[in-house]
């Protein structure tokens, strides 16, 4: 294969100069002449995205909020926000199918956002907004009362549903020793 500078000299010592073919970039060239950046996992992408989201909630605030003065409530504020795009039915105290694993009818209860968006959505804010140059120990994201706020959320849609939420325990593997595995071998 030839080299850049080999075709050219050949191009410039042939007759026609209109039929001198362009070597095609290696892909160490292709990195040196891209500008664009590495495409960003779908997690980084996912935290960018909710981060300019939050950043434009703040900037819609009635007044607008900057970033530097943003706290717990406001972060609260744009969690009960998010519940209206929610997809996940909540269904009330008075409901037919309240406390149902399974509802078979309509209803009129609320389309709310599901616990674990809202759980994964504030472990994003969090990373990003140390991130973006906010301190650990002034994090909103990371205020009690957000952990306190999801708690709730978490106990009123399982309640809801019918479904109790129990802590998953992790479970210990048992080891069988060589020997035992002979023992039980030989047995």
């Amino acid at each position: 294969m030839m080299s850049s500078e080999q075709r050219r000299e050949v191009g410039e010592g042939s007759s026609s100069s209109t039929t001198t073919t362009l070597a095609q970039p290696s892909e160490h060239d292709h990195h040196q002449l891209s500008s664009s950046p590495p495409q960003l996992s779908r997690y980084e992408s996912q935290k960018r995205r909710d981060w300019n989201t939050f950043g434009q909630y703040l900037k819609n605030h009635k007044p607008p909020v900057p970033l530097p003065q943003c706290n717990f409530n406001h972060v609260l504020d744009f969690l009960r926000y998010l519940d209206q795009f929610g997809k996940t039915k909540v269904h009330l105290n008075g409901c037919v199918f309240f406390g149902q694993v399974v509802q078979v009818g309509p209803c009129s209860c609320p389309l709310k956002q599901a616990w674990g968006s809202l759980d994964a959505l504030i472990g994003r804010l969090r990373a990003a907004y140390e991130e973006n140059g906010g301190l650990q120990e002034t994090n909103p994201f990371a205020n009690s009362s957000i952990r306190i706020y999801l708690r709730e959320v978490r106990d009123s849609q399982a309640k809801a549903r019918g479904i109790p939420y129990k802590k998953k325990k992790k479970r210990r593997k048992i080891q069988i020793t060589a020997t035992n595995n002979n023992e039980v071998n030989s047995s």
